[in-house]
């Protein structure tokens, strides 16, 4: 979208300064996981980065961190260890970034810290020193054996799930079960989701991540037809929200599901992939060069870019990239096909990198629009039937 920043200034539009940071300590990976958007999709920037950062890199994005921290007069900011698999990094190297993030950002600002793995390093090293920094782990499985060895496999086709399994006994143990942030699941349609859900319950996630595989009009997701109008994913997500939703008890939180519910309440969302909050989530690469968010890698070669890195550019600059603040202009930023949608300030079109279609960038419906409408419809007609009975 070609947006003229400075004109939206002079209206009164102001960026919302970033308060996650996405460090991508290290660019590997040790799995070959079949979906994977930064190796098996568009972009192939990975091969151009360094495996690991170093401190003197990780040294220049804190200090970043700080002036964008101290500028905005930011209390609370969240980094992300990431990758590749982070824990590649070590366990040293991921000290050195926890620390000294905290150490520059001062007393004044609250850094949370959490891991996204895929679990196959989680050892009790790892344990002990997340332990000590305080650092939540969210770890990524499909469901039961069947359902995550369909993709989460290694490079010579063994799957992953004992190794996982394994990995969340060690961390969900006593006294591990503190660090314990979540499971994130991508969704495949083979894979029951009943089951599926019901797997991930058996390590009694304080969080679970549903994610649709990353597609766009172009390359369209796996069994999605978007011709045909036809709602897999979104009756697949339905089936599920009735198991969640239905229990007796509630046995976990589902993300998703719960922003539908707060958006549907009149409150903003905060997650990036439904409704229509500021996107305030930066991303640093192993070589300190600074991208949008990861995800849309899966779009179009260069997609994340900005061009810009933490030697020579602070973070306010890249707020003032028209792609950045298309991410934070909410409705404007939406097609004239969204904005006339009756869902469209619970839906925000989606994730931004499943609206992607060449010749149009960014300004369409997600490529899921059919799937969003039809499980935002149903989660409404849920909770407005239990309002009327007065037991939402």
């Amino acid at each position: 979208m070609d947006l003229d920043v400075g004109g939206l200034l002079r209206d009164g539009w102001r960026p919302t300064p970033f308060r996650q940071f996405i460090l991508k300590i290290h660019s590997r990976c040790n799995l070959a996981c079949d979906y994977c958007y930064m190796y098996e999709m568009a972009d192939q920037g990975w091969r151009d980065q360094p495996r690991r950062m170093t401190r003197a890199t990780i040294s220049l994005i804190t200090s970043r961190i700080a002036e964008h921290v101290r500028t905005h007069r930011i209390p609370e900011i969240d980094l992300v260890l990431h990758g590749g698999e982070p824990l590649l990094a070590g366990v040293e190297l991921i000290r050195y970034a926890v620390t000294s993030l905290r150490s520059s950002v001062g007393p004044e600002t609250s850094v949370n810290v959490r891991v996204q793995t895929n679990g196959l390093l989680l050892e009790a090293a790892f344990l002990r020193a997340f332990d000590e920094l305080g650092v939540r782990v969210g770890v990524s499985l499909d469901g039961d054996e069947r359902g995550n060895d369909r993709h989460r496999r290694h490079a010579d086709g063994r799957g992953s799930h004992h190794e996982v399994r394994a990995a969340l006994q060690r961390l969900t143990a006593s006294r591990y079960r503190h660090l314990f942030g979540g499971l994130l699941t991508t969704v495949d349609l083979r894979n029951d989701p009943v089951a599926t859900y019901e797997a991930l319950l058996e390590f009694s996630p304080p969080a679970v991540d549903f994610l649709l595989p990353h597609g766009n009009w172009d390359s369209p997701p796996p069994g999605l037809s978007p011709a045909e109008h036809a709602t897999p994913y979104g009756d697949w997500l339905i089936a599920v929200f009735d198991r969640w939703y239905g229990a007796p008890i509630r046995e976990t939180r589902v993300r998703l599901f719960g922003e539908i519910i707060r958006l549907l309440l009149g409150r903003a969302s905060r997650i990036e992939s439904i409704g229509l909050a500021p996107v305030a989530v930066v991303v640093l690469e192993t070589d300190g060069s600074i991208e949008q968010v990861d995800t849309l890698k899966s779009a179009y070669p260069g997609a994340a870019v900005t061009g810009l890195h933490v030697a020579r550019d602070s973070f306010d600059a890249v707020l003032r990239l028209p792609s950045v603040a298309a991410r934070q202009i909410g409705d404007r930023a939406l097609s004239a096909q969204c904005r006339g949608c009756a869902v469209h300030r619970v839906c925000g079109a989606g994730l931004y990198t499943h609206r992607y279609r060449a010749g149009s960038g960014f300004a369409n419906p997600s490529v899921y629009c059919a799937d969003l409408v039809r499980l935002i419809t149903h989660v409404r007609q849920v909770i407005a039937r239990d309002l009327r009975k007065g037991t939402a």
